[in-house]
Order: C-alpha cells, then structure tokens, then sequence
C-alpha cells in the first residue's frame, strides 16, 4: 500500500474515532402499559417503569398526562392534562421521553394562554420554536448575586418603607378583598414604560375577574410586555397545579436573555388547594389541615427559581409577588406561615385599614422586606430613611392619647406628622407614582417643608406640587428620575423652591379660609 494510501486510511480511522466519541446516545426504551385504575383527573397506571417524573405520556393516542410520582416499581401516578378525556381501565398508554414543556419566546408577549401555552384571547396560534421544562432546578447559590437593584412599584408606602429589589421574592399577604390584586396590578402597570418583562399568573380564578384585570392592563398600555398565564377555577386540578411553574419557565426564558422579569403568582393559596386535592386523590397520608406534608417543598422549589443570577446563565432577574390569603387576619395559618419563611419579606395587608378607607391598606409594623435599603436609589435612601421609625412612633403615641392624657407641643407635633405621613401614605388604585415624584413628596416631608398643611388637604397640596414642579422646574426633576441621588447643590435648590411653592399654596387656602 503505498504511503499516500496509507495517509488517507488513517485520517479515515482517526475522523470515525472522532464521531465515535463525540456520539452520545440519547434514546429511551420504548415503553407500553395501561391503565389499571381512574379516579378523576388521576390515573394509576403499569408497565411504564423506566419513566421519569414530569415525563408525558400518551393515552389512547388522543389523551395526554404526565408522570406526578411512583408507587413502586412498576406502578406509575399519572395526571390527565384534561379532565373528561376518554380514558379507561385497561386503556393502553406509551411513554413519549420527553418532559413536560411550556413553549416560550417574546412571541408570548401581550398574550393570555393556558398552562401548557393554548392561545385563550381569540387570536392566533403562538408560533415559537423554543420550549422549557415545566419543572426545573433552582439555580445554585454560585449562580447568584446579590439583589441591589430597585424594583419600583410605584406606591409610595411600598417603594420608601418596604423596598422591592430586582431578583427578591416578597410575599403579599392579607384577607380576601383587601387589595392584593391591586398592589399586583399598579406594579405591572408601572413597569410599562420600563424594558421589565412581566408575567401574571392566575390560578384558580373566575373568569369576570381574569377578563377585568386584562382589561385594566391592556387600558393602560401593560399588556405589551406582559405574558398573561390563566387557570380558571372550572379547570382541570392539573392545568391549576403547573400553572405557577410554567410561569416560571417562561419567566427563565427571558432571564437567560439578559431581561428583568416580574412575575405575580396570584394566588398560591388556590395552588396549595390543588397540589391538596390531587394528593388526597392518590391517598397520600394529609398532614396539618389536610395538605399533604411536602407542600412546603412544593413552594420553595417553585420560589426558589426566583433570583438575581450571573452573567454565566444570562445575568437577568427573577422577581416573584406570590399572594396569600388568610382568614380573619392570621398569619400564623399553615400555607401563609410556610410562605413567609420561604420568601424575603412580605407586605401584609390589613382588613381595618381597609374598610377605615387607608389604601393600600398596608400594616407598616407586620411588613418587612429582608432586602431592605439595599435595593433603594441613594435619592430614596435619603428622603426614606426613620420613615417606618415615624410611623411606629406615630402609632404608639395615637394609643397613647387614648387615655385622655393631657399632651405637650413636641408630642402634638409628632401626632400631626403621623397623621401627615398616613395621608401621603394613601394612593387610588391604577395611578402608580412615577419614582421622582415619590422623592418630591417625600423629600417636603422630610424637610419640614408641609409642615404647616392641613391634614385634610395634604394629597391636594401633593398633587399640586407635582404639577408646580413638572411644570416650572422639570430640569430639577429630570435629575433627579436619571441621576437617581440628591446632591448638595440639589438640595438646597429643592428646599427653596419647595418653600416658595408651599407659601404660595397656604397663602391661597388661607384666602379661601
């Protein structure tokens, strides 16, 4: 053979070496069973022993499921993706190897679709190509970094009390209609006019309330960058069990991009309902009022997605408002409890405040935020700061006086600047406030500069200081919304000219007085 023969043999050899150990065998052994036993949307089926949690299986060619847990060996759990479909005992069924996937891509954008992605506003079919895991492992703590970044939500007892950083997890707790909802919606709405990503998931809700939310989002120009994830309260228990975490994978798709991403989970209460129901169905022994005893582990893998992550996986932001409900005000209920321990704060709402007309109805001293002024610019560091310390304060000396005990002039004047700041504190629904006009506010608190305002006519002196400040002034307030800190230079200019305003302002009500 001559040597250019054997130069060529060899090259052949060494490239089939090559394929050869670069080849990796990604097949599945090809599994047939049936089922052996129904009961609602819950299938206990044999024969399909290789399978993996999360795997789809097919049923009848028709019907689809996913693999919930094993019993033994050889008998498998399923969970029907529709109820009513038309499965038997004895029916026969075939593993597919592949997991259960959500579709995802900025497709989904202005969308509303189910847990496994079905359009469900009447438009077209959502066209992507890139899919991910239902369920997914949590990035590692080394995947991680610090959450120092402010998410603005445009309430104002929120962003200067209890701050919200990008990549936290804070919970929102309260009874029912004490304007959880609310706090989810103006927080989307605010993120409108910002390149954040936001995804609402509805779970377990009625369809009226669905379609009005929808509504308020899509008036206010939201709809555009949201993704909108619903399980109504008629749907199958598994479509209201993977809607949180198809949420969530959607939410990963876009942090892998590099993007900001909020997500609400509105409300895990339906959810822990459901993951109830379904483990009851397959007798797995209930623990404390009847959940099954890993629901604690069936939230903290979900939250745990959350996060701010490096540049090695994306370097985007995961931040989650799971909601609660509780009954009659108690937090120490066993599903609120397991939240609370699970995220980085929460924000409890409070039904007295409520019904007393103080919204949002947030209960400064069983609020907290583990982030803290971490997440807070330099310019609401400054203007925040003893804010909570005044309104705990405030709240003592108001019990105080209920005992008819005659006060001095420092504690009056403390009174009427708690008084004040619950005023500044209270916000209509669906009107978010732009970031440099909580800093206005808050800084003519800070400074003593309203001190001589009227409780009864603070929002009005607030509204009319924007307006005077918008205005007159906009290069002020157009440094502080991009430099995001108050400068000594900035500071003195803004007591002058928040002093001229307020003497003008008490001027004309004291005319009209």
């Amino acid at each position: 053979m001559s040597d250019q023969n054997k130069k060529l043999f060899t090259s052949i050899d060494q490239e089939i070496q090559k394929k050869l150990s670069d080849y990796q065998f990604n097949g599945f052994i090809l599994e047939q069973g049936i089922v052996i036993n129904i009961s609602a949307s819950v299938l206990i089926a044999r024969g399909i022993s290789n399978s993996f949690c999360g795997e789809m299986i097919r049923i009848n060619d028709d019907s689809l499921a996913f693999v919930f847990g094993f019993i033994s060996n050889d008998r498998v759990q399923l969970i029907l993706l529709k109820e009513g479909s038309p499965v038997h005992t004895g029916d026969p069924i075939y593993r597919t190897g592949n997991p259960l996937t959500m579709p995802v891509g900025r497709a989904l954008l202005g969308r509303v679709i189910s847990p496994i992605g079905m359009p469900l506003d009447g438009k077209s079919d959502i066209h992507t190509s890139d899919k991910k895991r239902v369920e997914a492992i949590a990035p590692s703590v080394m995947e991680r970094k610090a959450v120092d970044r402010p998410l603005h939500t445009g309430i104002k007892v929120i962003d200067s009390m209890i701050p919200i950083g990008k990549g936290q997890r804070e919970l929102i707790v309260g009874d029912r209609q004490t304007g959880k909802s609310a706090i989810l919606i103006d927080t989307i709405i605010n993120q409108a006019s910002s390149d954040t990503i936001c995804i609402f998931v509805a779970i377990s809700q009625r369809a009226s309330t669905v379609a009005s939310i929808i509504r308020t989002l899509t008036n206010r120009k939201a709809m555009e960058n949201t993704v909108f994830i619903v399980s109504l309260a008629e749907d199958p228990t598994s479509l209201r069990y993977i809607a949180p975490f198809s949420g969530a994978a959607v939410a990963e798709y876009f942090a892998s991009m590099g993007k900001d991403v909020l997500i609400v989970y509105d409300d895990l209460s339906k959810h822990a309902e459901a993951y109830r129901e379904i483990s009851l169905l397959l007798h797995r022994p209930p623990s404390r009022e009847a959940y099954p005893s890993d629901i604690f582990y069936l939230h903290s893998r979900l939250l745990e997605r959350a996060g701010s992550f490096i540049e090695d996986i994306g370097g985007g932001t995961i931040t989650a408002l799971p909601v609660v409900e509780t009954q009659g005000g108690d937090i120490s209920q066993y599903i609120p409890t397991n939240l609370i321990s699970i995220t980085d704060g929460q924000i409890y709402l409070e039904k007295n405040m409520f019904n007393a007309g103080k919204r949002p109805a947030v209960n400064i001293g069983l609020s907290v935020s583990r982030v803290g002024s971490s997440a807070q610019t330099k310019a609401m560091k400054r203007v925040s700061s003893g804010l909570r310390l005044e309104m705990s304060q405030y709240n003592d000396l108001k019990a105080f006086t209920e005992f008819g005990t005659e006060l001095d002039k420092d504690t009056i004047k403390r009174l009427k600047r708690g008084e004040q700041l619950i005023e500044i504190a209270k916000q209509k629904n669906e009107e978010p406030l732009a970031f440099e006009n909580q800093i206005l506010i808050f800084f003519a608190y800070k400074e003593e500069l309203m001190e001589n305002v009227s409780i009864e006519r603070t929002l009005e002196y607030q509204d009319a200081l924007f307006r005077f400040m918008n205005t007159k002034y906009p290069r002020l307030v157009s440094s502080i919304k991009t430099k995001k800190e108050i400068s000594q230079n900035l500071e003195e200019t803004l007591k002058r000219v928040i002093k001229k305003f307020t003497d003008s302002f008490m001027k004309s009500e004291n005319e009209s007085g």
